[in-house]
């Protein structure tokens, strides 16, 4: 009800921000430490964070989030959580014996100033940390950044604790890919096997947020990379980093302390950006791309082709992550949608640059938006109406309110299932999204349809 209330008309607000278009740091960085093989995230701070970061990932995923915390007291946060977290290093290796612990902080233990790696350094000389078992940690502050920058800080994390130079090159690529779903990350993993490349694909939350129903709960299910795949980055022949910014940080600080060539490029998300990627993995890896792909792109192609009539000329709003909504941007225009408001609620003027660039040639005015809320984005949509919206779940109230047709792209989606399995990179993701936008786009057709438009063959 209080979105009908929304006013049309827009003032620039400097210190106020209306329903989020984002989540904070520490829920990127668990989702990060997720795709470690045997790693228990840990949230130092209090029992009320880690409650929220791990409910947040459940009801996404729909499956159980392992994760502890130093539960911070009203002593913790005055005098540190330094006694905090050395005894739950000490119960968490004893109770649960991870292979790695990987701790993010939260604003309160930001706030008061706690030394991560200088408590790390006590547990593991009061004994805490068993022989050939690993802490990790990375800083985020929910009062900065966002969940995809907390991300790409744990994926860093992961460079700089494991990766090793020995010297000696061997004949794999590193992949980062991103803040995406498992489904991404396995569908990534397929194409680069079907190239046959050997590869460390790192974070990888496959079949550890989409594993199988077994009838057993398993505390580390057994997807996830390697510490011992994470230390070998360090002698790969290159690096494709996917998403500048959730993967380009590790992917350069990979290169800056194991001098391995990185090429970072945009989320393969459409024909062109999954062109790019196979081409860029065929010249690094020196191998050919394979009739199987060149099927899948030509599939994409075809529905494209066909129905071309019903894509033409159909305004979007879009609401997102930076990475993902650079390329889905890329992909609407291509096949001559009209993205015309995008906004994402982690800030960084390049992200607005680059949406610009990619819809100079839109023949409509087109609101760009980095660090915005939704709040702003409804006022867009009230001013200038579109066909079509894509976003998290949050976004449901304004297209209802609206009466909008709507398609959940992204994160967090709570009400609905499936993208965690299936993937929107790649062909195989492109032809899943286009099929979604056709779905959506005429069901709403037959919806307003009268009777003499009311056609059994589009």
């Amino acid at each position: 009800m209080l979105l009908r209330h929304t006013p049309k008309e827009i003032a620039e607000r400097s210190a106020l921000t209306v329903n989020p278009a984002k989540t904070c740091q520490p829920i990127g960085a668990m989702y990060a430490a997720l795709g470690i093989h045997g790693c228990l995230p840990h949230s130092h701070g209090s029992q009320g964070c880690c409650a929220y970061h791990r409910s947040t990932l459940s009801r996404h995923y729909k499956e159980p989030v392992m994760a502890a915390t130093s539960s911070f007291t009203e002593g913790s946060s005055v005098f540190g959580g330094q006694a905090n977290l050395v005894q739950a290093i000490d119960n968490i290796f004893s109770v649960y014996n991870p292979e790695v612990i990987a701790i993010h902080t939260t604003c309160l233990s930001e706030t008061i100033g706690d030394d991560i790696p200088q408590i790390a350094k006590k547990a593991l000389a009061d004994g805490k940390i068993p022989e050939g078992k690993h802490v990790i940690h990375v800083n985020t502050p929910s009062y900065v950044g966002s969940h995809v920058t907390g991300f790409a800080g744990m994926t860093k994390s992961m460079v700089d604790y494991f990766a090793v130079s020995t010297g000696t090159k061997c004949n794999q690529v590193n992949i980062i890919p991103g803040y995406v779903e498992p489904s991404d990350m396995e569908e990534i993993r397929r194409i680069v096997e079907m190239l046959g490349v050997q590869a460390v694909l790192f974070p990888d939350t496959s079949r550890v947020l989409n594993s199988p129903q077994t009838g057993r709960h398993e505390m580390f299910p057994k997807g996830g990379v390697t510490v011992e795949a994470l230390k070998s980055t360090g002698d790969s022949m290159a690096t494709i980093a996917l998403g500048r910014l959730a993967s380009g940080p590790a992917a350069r600080a990979l290169d800056t302390k194991c001098k391995v060539p990185c090429e970072i490029l945009d989320l393969p998300i459409g024909l062109r950006k999954t062109d790019v990627f196979i081409d860029t993995l065929r010249r690094i890896a020196g191998v050919s791309v394979p009739e199987s792909l060149n099927v899948e792109r030509g599939q994409l192609l075809d529905i494209v082709t066909d129905m071309h009539h019903c894509f033409y000329g159909k305004t979007v709003g879009l609401v997102g992550d930076p990475d993902q909504l650079i390329s889905l941007t890329e992909f609407l225009v291509s096949i001559d949608m009209r993205p015309i408001h995008v906004l994402t609620g982690t800030p960084g003027k390049e992200f607005e640059n680059r949406i610009r660039e990619i819809t100079r040639d839109v023949p409509r005015s087109v609101n760009v938006r980095a660090g915005g809320d939704m709040f702003l984005f409804h006022q867009w949509v009230k001013n200038d109406p579109v066909d079509l919206m894509m976003g998290n779940t949050y976004l449901k109230y304004i297209a209802r309110d609206e009466d909008i047709p709507f398609i959940r792209f992204g994160f967090p989606i709570l009400d609905r299932v499936g993208h965690s399995y299936f993937p929107t990179v790649g062909y195989r993701g492109g032809m899943r999204l286009l099929e979604k936008i056709l779905d959506t786009l005429l069901e709403r057709q037959d919806r307003d349809a009268p009777e003499e438009r009311f056609e059994l063959v589009m």
